[in-house]
């Protein structure tokens, strides 16, 4: 039975760092750790992908957030619309019309 090797991330950030200095291929790397090549392509693309996120403003809000509490402001506002509507029809109309 083969089982999974677990690596430290702190492994995973020295191998991926030799890759980004680009000093042997990523298969010679590989090789010396004993690794395969395409679990080595994860580990990099995991650290590309997540660079901007280690500049990026922690204050300053994303377009989907800013959308999000956009329409959930929206929604509030017509919740609040259809309210008062329905008080104003249970006081033109009678209480008993409209029973909550």
């Amino acid at each position: 039975m083969v089982t999974r090797r677990n690596f430290s991330s702190e492994f995973k950030a020295k191998v991926v760092l030799e890759l980004l200095r680009e000093e042997e291929t990523l298969s010679q790397i590989a090789t010396r750790h004993k690794i395969h090549h395409t679990v080595l392509q994860n580990w990099k693309r995991t650290v590309t992908d997540g660079l901007p996120g280690l500049f990026a403003d922690p204050r300053r809000k994303s377009v989907e957030e800013i959308e999000k509490e956009t329409t959930i402001n929206d929604l509030y506002k017509q919740v609040g619309l259809l309210s008062m509507q329905l008080e104003w029809l249970k006081k033109k109309c009678g209480v008993d019309s409209f029973s909550s």
